[in-house]
């Protein structure tokens, strides 16, 4: 069985590093080597270095591992891992593959250089050790032909996305002398150990994403040049109104780099002579004038987008203007529909309304989509077998909500192949017959089974489940839920073990998910072995209704506010001391309230993309949802056991700065130094397995003898000494300018809760006495004006206010 412990990555540019950087995340010793040098910078000149000085000859390798660490967004858990990656270079330290399970290869994309490199790594590789290459479009078969048997059966291509940390695709591309046995380890180790979805794509130009992708990009360009419309207006219309990101179509252009399209779309022109839309590979004149002029994104600081310096330290975005080249300033895009598109929560009516829009963003999304379908269609079998793979390399390689297949089937196949017949343009065979075998969309599903129609055999197939992973949508579908309301369901996901799925918008935590939690606390006591709280929308959960607080803020509704806390506090609480064993699987953004849903579970099961932290202060709060009593109490029981004579006022210290900074973990990994995962809490390296990993996690407690936790009656409250020092802190940050009167205010009232109120000495004080002082400094905050105003200011622009 092929067990991958140590790797080495050839090529220390961004791919290469990055990917290193995701293999040291996965726990791997990772070898990163480069070519060396011609000669000695000028630096290195300086301080007396020469050409065979080591520093000298591993630059290459670690100015990328350099690189890699100061990338944004990160492209390391922590800074600590790191330290799993050793550098080196191609004439000294290529013998070291022999001690590596896996090479990957990540350089210049010239089939030459590779199989150059290939001769060498053969040389050095040991018997049975994976070789992938990273290409994004040179034919793997034409980088294996003529090596050894042993070498083509162990290789393969391994097409990573960029950034490699947080893009879910990698293609993996077989030859017909990679062993079966081998691309299914690999598979395997994508999936489970890199925490990749993985598509296996054909051995043709550019494989699945980028094919479907650069076509999409150029069909874009050039509706912008024939249409005038503006880089405003396109970025607006393909961006989040499509279930897309936020850098949409020309932010994206300028972070991947204009020459690099430029490349991509030369390259595919030459290697598809067949393709019926080969003449849309061509790049439309105004964009090979920017690539002339050097005009190429980020890297020459100018794309379609420049910064410029605005006023005081403020930058400025201006755009480019396609026709002369020269910048102008940002332009706001005015298109009513998509404007009022911003009310249709689902992203399959919102794409479906704009789509057939009779306005300009209707006719800019059928003149660009309507090609694409059609490209996509018409590249079955030649990239993919079905209409599944190419939809989920388009979602993991890019980050859409919808698959090209699946946008069809929200537009409406039939009425948009009706449209193009009356426009006289062909109708792809593949659609085409569809129709006429009766079937009018490309999946269906039916009894919690979801379809999608295969070409080949003209009909219905059922998409496989793949082993270990869990899809909600499909569990309620199959078995309906036990209990529902607005906020939560409550699902049986088999073995005894129940979940409790968010559903509120943003899966923000309203009374409604409060209630469902008690009810489902209740029935899994009664009737299941445990649960797990858990959702598969886009967020794990951003906290507490705001929009509540606020209102009963300047209602002054105090009892009623003063009851929702109670029930917050006791919701918590009861998750931590329920007779069944209960873990939370948080995931992307799990802020506020949800943060500490997470903190008081038996176990957590977080995703390794977990964001989570307390950040109600930004909000002019402090966390009253038992948060700041768990922090405290983590943070004691942090000194090491045996050790009495440890002060414990660092330890409580470092609690305050966590909640009083609003520290957020931006990995899983981090949550674990900053208190918010505990040693025995674990993570999902990949995110489609974190409920099916979580429901695991219950069944182990339940196996080994669970009992029902006890409240704590043993928390260290340091008193008035504690509580002095801190605000002689507060002081001090006040008078350097670095926080706020009202800043003060609030950190002044999380000390107090962090060393118990008002007490003259050291005692050891309850959860629930902790969990008063909570209410109430909640409570008093939210009677003061500075505080409604930093919670209207994020309510109504997501920001948060330094008031």
């Amino acid at each position: 069985m092929l067990r991958i412990e140590k790797a080495a990555v050839i090529g220390a540019g961004t791919m290469g590093a990055q990917i290193a950087a995701h293999l040291a995340n996965a726990g791997i010793p990772t070898l990163l080597l480069d070519i060396v040098p011609g000669e000695p910078s000028a630096e290195e000149h300086a301080r007396g270095l020469t050409p065979e000085s080591r520093e000298v000859r591993d630059r290459i390798a670690r100015s990328g591992l350099e690189a890699a660490k100061k990338a944004r967004p990160a492209a390391f858990f922590t800074p600590e891992a790191a330290a799993l990656v050793s550098v080196g270079n191609l004439e000294d330290d290529l013998p070291r593959i022999k001690d590596c399970d896996l090479v990957i290869e990540a350089v210049v994309e010239n089939l030459d250089v590779k199989r150059r490199l290939f001769e060498r790594v053969e040389q050095y590789r040991k018997p049975g050790s994976v070789v992938a290459s990273n290409t994004s479009g040179i034919p793997i078969r034409r980088i294996a032909e003529g090596f050894s048997e042993d070498f083509r059966a162990h290789f393969l291509g391994t097409h990573f996305f960029n950034p490699p940390r947080y893009l879910h695709l990698v293609e993996l591309i077989r030859t017909e002398w990679t062993r079966p046995e081998v691309s299914c380890a690999v598979y395997g180790f994508l999936d489970q150990r890199l925490g990749k979805g993985v598509v296996v794509a054909k051995d043709r130009p550019n494989f699945i994403a980028n094919r479907i992708g650069t076509y999409g990009a150029l069909v874009t360009l050039r509706a912008l040049a024939e249409d005038g419309y503006t880089i405003e207006e396109v970025d607006k219309m393909t961006g989040p109104a499509l279930g897309r990101p936020k850098s949409a179509t020309f932010r994206t252009f300028d972070i991947v780099g204009l020459d690099v399209l430029a490349h991509v779309a030369r390259n595919l022109y030459e290697a598809v002579p067949d393709d019926e839309e080969r003449e849309a590979y061509k790049l439309p004149e105004f964009v090979e004038r920017m690539v002339g002029r050097g005009i190429l994104g980020d890297k020459t600081r100018g794309g379609f987008y420049q910064k410029r310096k605005g006023e005081g330290d403020k930058k400025d975005i201006w755009t480019l203007d396609v026709a002369s080249l020269e910048y102008r300033p940002q332009q706001k895009a005015k298109l009513p529909s998509l404007d009022a598109a911003k009310n249709v929560e689902d992203t399959r009516a919102r794409m479906k309304s704009l789509f057939w829009g009779q306005d300009r963003v209707g006719e800019f999304l059928w003149k660009t989509m309507s090609r694409v379908f059609a490209y996509a269609a018409n590249r079955i079998p030649e990239i993919a077998d079905t209409v599944v793979e190419v939809d989920r390399a388009m979602k993991w390689g890019f980050g859409w909500e919808l698959g090209v297949f699946e946008a069809w089937d929200a537009v409406g196949v039939e009425r948009s192949v009706a449209r193009l017949k009356e426009e006289g343009r062909a109708v792809p065979a593949n659609v085409q017959r569809m129709l006429d075998a009766g079937a009018t969309s490309f999946y269906k599903s039916e009894g919690g089974r979801d379809s999608y129609f295969d070409f080949e055999s003209g009909e219905y197939r059922t998409v496989a489940e793949t082993p270990g992973i869990i899809v909600l949508k499909s569990v309620k579908d199959r078995m309906g839920v036990i209990k529902k309301n607005a906020g939560a369901s409550l699902l049986d996901l088999g073995d005894g073990v129940a979940c409790l799925e968010f559903h509120s918008k943003m899966n923000s935590i309203g009374g409604d998910t409060l209630q469902m939690l008690k009810t489902a606390l209740n029935e899994v006591e009664r009737n299941f072995a445990g649960l797990v709280v858990g959702n598969q929308g886009q967020n794990f959960s951003v906290g507490a209704n705001l929009m509540l607080v606020l209102l009963g803020a300047q209602e002054e509704d105090w009892d009623e506010l003063d009851l929702a806390i109670r029930a917050f506090q006791q919701a918590t609480m009861s998750l931590r001391y329920s007779p069944r064993p209960v873990v939370v699987a948080p995931f992307q953004m799990t802020f506020g309230g949800g943060c500490e849903m997470t903190l008081h579970a038996d176990r957590a099961r977080a995703a390794a993309e977990t964001y989570i932290g307390l950040v109600e202060v930004g909000v002019g709060l402090i966390p009253a949802g038992g948060g700041t009593k768990e922090m405290l109490v983590r943070a004691l029981d942090s000194i090491p056991p045996g050790v009495t004579e440890a002060d414990p006022f660092p330890f409580v210290k470092r609690a305050f700065e966590t909640i009083a900074l609003a520290k957020v973990a931006t990995s899983a990994a981090e949550a674990h130094s900053l208190g918010f995962l505990r040693e025995e809490d674990s993570f999902s390296m990949n995110h489609e397995r974190l409920i099916a990993d979580a429901k695991q996690e219950v069944l182990a407690l339940a196996s080994t003898g669970y009992a029902q936790p006890r409240p704590r009656t043993d928390v260290l409250a340091l008193g008035n000494s504690g509580l002095s020092t801190i605000k002689i802190g507060i002081h001090q940050m006040k008078r350097g300018g670095f926080i706020s009167d009202h800043d003060a205010v609030i950190g002044e009232k999380l000390a107090r809760i962090l060393t118990g109120g008002d007490l003259n000495h050291e005692t050891r004080v309850s959860e629930q006495y902790l969990l008063d002082l909570e209410r109430e400094a909640f409570l008093s905050l939210c009677g003061m004006r500075p505080t409604q105003e930093r919670i209207a200011h994020m309510l109504k622009t997501g920001k948060p206010l330094r008031n």
